[in-house]
C-alpha cells in the first residue's frame, strides 16, 4: 500500500526524530479504514503498517517472537536500524495515543504548554476521576467535587480544547475503564500518566504507565524511549470456576513474583486457560500487573475480546482484528525469559495483604494467619469497584452473592461501598437492578471515580491510629493508602469475596465451607457467584460526559490566575553544575519500603498537583528516617535541629546546600506520579542513591534532571550515615555503562569510596546535563 509522510508538529523540533510517522492516504485504503474510536473518526487503525514494521524486525532477529515483542517492535520508530536486545537496548517507539487522569494531567499539560507547541500530535484524552472524594454518596460527592475543583477542571477543559485533547468530565468514570470501553484495541500501543494504564492489556494492547514528561514527548511527536523489556510468560491451564476469579490469578502471580519481580519485563499470558477468562477479567489481571513492577501485561486476541468489542459498539475493530490474528498472538516456539504455570482448576481464592499487595493469603488459611499475626478479624468496611474490578461481570457476580443473603433476610455486617468504574457501568447496573440489590444489602453507591482506592475517602467510622481491617477489590494496600490511617489493615481480593466477607463481617470467613445464620436462625451456605459477562440488553451509555476538542483552537486561551494556590506555570530548572554534586548532605536515609505514596502522598494533597511549589510541601513526609525510625522528622545538618523533611530541604535550598536521598529496595514503587521526582528537583535535590528502583520512578528522575544511582554492592547502603557528606566524582566523564565513584565523608573525618551504577544512555545524560528533558527540548529547538 502507499504511504505518505505525516505533516505537523515534527517541523518545529528538528533533530529529534528518526523515522517519521506514516499514514495511508490512497482512496482505496481510505474506504477500508477503521476508526480508532467513535470520537476520532479521522484517525485509523493501521495493522498493515505494524505488519510492515514487524516483518523488517523479524528478518533481522530470525527467531519466533512473543506477542508483546510483536506489538512493541511493530511500533519502533526505526525498525530497520533499531538495536533490539531484551533488557539492554533503549527502544525508540511511536505510541498510538496518550491518556491522562486529572491529577497527573495538570503537570503534563503544564509541561506541554511550556513546550510552546500548538497542538498534540497523537490522539490524547484527559479523564477527571481522581479529585472526587468519597463522603456521602455519588451525586452529593460529585456536586461537591465540581465546586471545590472548579478552577482545576476549568483549566483542564480549556487546555484540552486549546491543544486538541479529548476531555472526559468529572463523573465520566475511571480512566482505565473508559479506555477499555472506548480506546483500547488489540495491538494498540498506548501510554498513560497512571501506573494502571496497563489495564488495557486485557484487550490485547501494550498499554504502559509513564510520567507526564514521557506523555509530553509523545504528544510533541518525539519518539518515546523504553528499555527493551524482558518477557515473563504465565501459562494458564485448567478453567476458572466456583469462587475463584480472574483477580485470584494476579494475586497468585504477585505472591510468586513479589512487588519487584516484574521490573523491566512485560508479563504475557498464554495457554489453554486464557479462554476461560472474560475480556474484562483479563483487564483485571493486567491492571494489577503494576503491583509487581511489570512494564505492562498482555493477553492474546481471542473470542472473549471480540465479544467485548462488539458489545461496546466496536464490531468493525473486531472484524479487522480477526484478519490479523498472527500479529496479535505469539509465534509458535517463542521463548520467554521466565515461565510461571498456574492451574486454574486448583487455584484458590486469595486475599493479599496487609500493607503490601504481594503477601498472598488463601481464603482457607487467612483466618488462622490473621490470629497468629494479630490482624483484626472484624471487617469494618468492604469496598468494591475501582479501575481493577468494576466491570459489568464484576458487579453482577457481587450482586448474585448479595441477593442470596437478602433472600435469607441478611444484610451486610460491615459497611459496604461501591465505586462504579464508569458512567456506562453505573447506568447499566442501575437499569439492570444490581444497584438496587447493593442498596438493599446496606451498600452506599459512590461516584464514578477512584475514591477510596487512592485515598480520596473522608472516613469517619474509625479514628486515625485505630487498628482495624478493611477488604477491597482495589489494587493497592500500602500503609495508609486508602484512608490515611497507618493502622488500617487492608486486604485486596475479588468483588464477590469482598461482598461475602462484608456479609459475614469476619476476615476468617471462608464462603466455600462456612455457614451464615439466616434471619430465622437457620444456617445456610452461599452458592458460588455467577453473573453475565456482558449485559443482555446491551450497555446503557448514561449521561454524555465527553467534550470533543474543536478543530480550530487558535483563538482559544488557557488562563491561570497569578495568585492561584492550585495551578502554577512552570519555569525551567537550572542547568547542571557539576560542583553541585560535591559535598552534598543526606536529606534523609530511608529505611524499608518507600513507594511514591511515601514520597508524594495523594489524598488531601491531590488538590495541589498543578502547583509544584505547594505540593512540594508533602515531599517524603511518609518515608521512615533510619536515624530515628520516625516519619517526617530529620536532622538539619546545618543547624542541628530536627524538622519536617520538606522544611529541611527548603532550608538547604535557601542556603545553597545541595542534598541527596539514600533509599532501600524498589525505591519509588507504586504510582506513576512524576511529582515524586519533580518535588526533590524543585527543592534542591541532585541525586537519589538506592539499592534498586521501580521502573517508572527511575525514568521520572532522569526526565527531571536528577541522577538515579544504585549501589554496586547493596550492602554499601549500610556504610552511609545520615550525617555524611556525599560527593560524586568524575561526572565530567559520565558515560553509559560506566560506574560512578562516590566519596563518602563521615562526621569523624574518615572516608569511604563506593561504586555506584546508573542506567542512563547518551540521550538521558544530555537531559541530566541540560537540567531536565524539557530543558533539552528547548536547547534542540533553538
Amino acid at each position: 500500500m502507499a504511504y505518505a509522510l505525516r505533516q505537523g508538529l515534527s517541523k518545529g523540533l528538528p533533530g529529534l526524530y528518526g523515522q517519521a510517522r506514516w499514514l495511508h492516504v490512497t482512496p482505496a485504503a481510505a474506504a477500508a479504514q477503521v476508526a480508532m474510536s467513535r470520537f476520532e473518526q479521522d484517525k485509523f487503525l493501521d495493522y498493515d503498517k505494524l505488519e510492515h514494521n514487524l516483518k523488517t524486525v523479524t528478518q533481522r532477529l530470525s527467531r519466533p517472537l512473543t506477542l508483546s515483542e510483536k506489538i512493541v517492535y511493530s511500533h519502533l520508530d526505526d525498525p530497520k536500524n533499531q538495536d533490539v536486545v531484551r533488557g539492554e537496548s533503549y527502544l525508540k517507539l511511536r505510541p498510538d495515543r496518550v491518556a491522562m487522569q486529572d491529577a497527573t494531567a495538570q503537570m503534563a499539560m503544564l509541561q506541554f504548554i511550556s513546550s510552546g507547541l500548538p497542538r498534540v500530535a497523537v490522539p490524547s484524552t484527559i479523564h477527571c476521576d481522581h479529585l472526587i472524594e468519597a463522603q456521602s454518596g455519588g451525586d452529593e460527592d460529585l456536586k461537591r467535587a465540581k465546586e471545590l475543583n472548579k478552577e482545576v477542571y476549568d483549566f483542564l477543559a480549556s487546555a484540552s480544547a486549546k491543544y486538541g485533547v479529548g476531555f472526559w468530565k468529572p463523573g465520566s468514570g475511571i480512566i482505565h475503564q473508559i479506555i477499555l470501553e472506548n480506546y483500547a484495541y488489540p495491538g494498540v500501543m498506548l501510554i498513560g500518566t497512571d501506573s494502571h494504564t496497563v489495564n488495557g492489556g486485557g484487550l490485547g494492547g501494550i498499554c504502559v504507565g509513564v510520567g507526564g514528561a514521557d506523555a509530553v514527548d509523545v504528544m510533541a511527536d518525539i519518539p518515546w524511549e523504553l528499555k527493551c523489556p524482558k518477557v515473563i510468560g504465565v501459562k494458564l491451564t485448567g478453567k476458572l470456576s466456583g469462587w475463584t476469579s480472574p483477580k485470584d490469578v494476579i494475586l497468585k502471580v504477585a505472591d510468586i513474583l513479589t512487588v519487584k519481580g516484574g521490573t523491566g519485563s512485560i508479563v504475557e499470558y498464554f495457554g489453554p486457560g486464557v479462554d476461560s477468562i472474560s475480556c474484562t477479567g483479563m483487564g483485571t489481571i493486567c491492571n494489577m500487573g503494576a503491583e509487581i513492577g511489570a512494564t505492562t501485561s498482555v493477553f492474546p486476541y481471542n473470542h472473549r475480546m471480540e465479544d467485548y468489542l462488539r458489545a461496546t459498539n466496536r464490531g468493525s475493530i473486531a472484524d479487522l482484528s480477526n484478519n490479523y490474528k498472527g500479529l496479535l498472538s505469539a509465534d509458535k516456539g517463542a521463548e520467554y525469559d521466565q515461565v510461571i504455570e498456574i492451574n486454574l482448576d486448583t487455584l484458590e481464592p486469595h486475599l493479599n495483604g496487609p500493607f503490601t499487595p504481594d503477601l498472598g493469603n488463601p481464603v482457607s488459611k487467612i483466618g488462622a494467619t490473621a490470629k497468629a499475626n494479630g490482624w483484626p478479624l472484624k471487617i469494618e468496611v468492604g469496598l468494591i469497584g475501582s479501575c481493577t474490578n468494576s466491570s459489568y461481570e464484576d458487579m453482577s457476580r457481587a450482586a448474585s452473592i448479595a441477593r442470596q443473603a437478602l433472600s435469607k433476610g441478611v444484610k451486610a455486617k460491615s459497611q459496604f461501598k461501591i465505586s462504579p468504574g464508569s458512567e456506562q457501568i453505573r447506568a447499566t447496573i442501575e437499569r439492570d437492578g444490581q444497584v438496587t440489590t447493593f442498596r438493599e444489602l446496606g451498600g452506599t453507591m459512590l461516584a464514578n471515580a477512584c475514591g477510596p482506592c487512592i485515598g480520596q475517602w473522608d472516613r469517619t467510622d474509625v479514628k486515625k491510629g485505630t487498628k482495624n481491617t478493611i477488604v477491597t477489590s482495589f489494587n493497592r494496600n500500602f500503609t495508609g493508602r486508602n484512608d490515611a490511617n497507618p493502622k488500617t489493615h487492608a486486604f485486596v481480593t475479588s468483588p464477590e469475596l469482598v461482598t461475602a466477607m462484608s456479609i459475614a463481617g469476619d476476615l476468617g470467613f471462608n464462603p466455600q465451607t462456612d455457614e451464615l445464620t439466616a434471619a430465622d436462625g437457620s444456617k445456610f451456605k452461599l452458592d458460588s457467584p455467577f453473573g453475565d459477562e456482558l449485559p443482555a440488553k446491551g450497555f446503557d451509555p448514561g449521561q454524555d460526559t465527553y467534550q470533543a476538542p474543536p478543530k480550530d483552537s487558535a483563538s482559544l486561551s488557557v488562563n491561570i490566575a497569578e495568585d492561584s494556590k492550585r495551578l502554577q506555570l512552570l519555569t525551567p530548572f537550572n542547568k547542571l553544575d557539576i560542583k553541585d554534586l560535591s559535598d552534598m548532605v543526606v536529606l534523609i536515609k530511608v529505611k524499608g519500603k518507600c513507594t511514591t505514596d511515601h514520597i508524594s502522598p495523594g489524598g488531601q494533597w491531590l488538590k495541589y498537583r498543578g502547583h509544584l511549589d505547594n505540593i512540594s510541601n508533602n515531599m517524603l513526609i511518609g518515608a521512615v528516617n533510619i536515624e530515628n525510625e520516625e516519619i517526617n522528622k530529620v536532622k538539619n545538618q546545618l543547624t542541628g535541629k530536627y524538622g519536617a523533611v520538606p522544611d529541611t530541604a527548603r532550608n538547604y535550598k535557601s542556603k545553597g546546600q545541595t542534598w541527596c536521598v539514600i533509599g532501600d529496595e524498589n525505591y519509588g514503587e507504586g504510582s506513576s506520579r512524576e511529582h515524586a521526582a519533580l518535588e526533590p528537583r524543585h527543592l534542591g535535590g541532585r541525586c537519589v542513591i538506592v539499592k534498586s528502583f521501580a521502573r517508572i520512578h527511575e525514568t521520572n528522575l532522569k526526565k527531571q534532571g536528577l541522577l538515579p544511582l544504585t549501589f554496586s554492592q547493596p550492602s554499601d547502603y549500610d556504610k552511609i550515615q545520615p550525617t555524611d557528606r556525599i560527593s560524586l566524582l568524575g561526572l565530567d566523564d559520565l558515560t553509559p555503562g560506566k560506574p560512578v565513584i562516590c566519596e563518602v565523608k563521615h562526621a569523624d573525618g574518615s572516608k569511604d569510596k563506593l561504586e555506584l551504577q546508573h542506567t542512563m544512555n547518551e540521550g538521558q545524560i544530555t537531559w541530566f546535563r541540560a537540567g531536565s528533558a524539557l530543558n533539552r527540548m528547548f536547547e534542540l529547538r533553538k
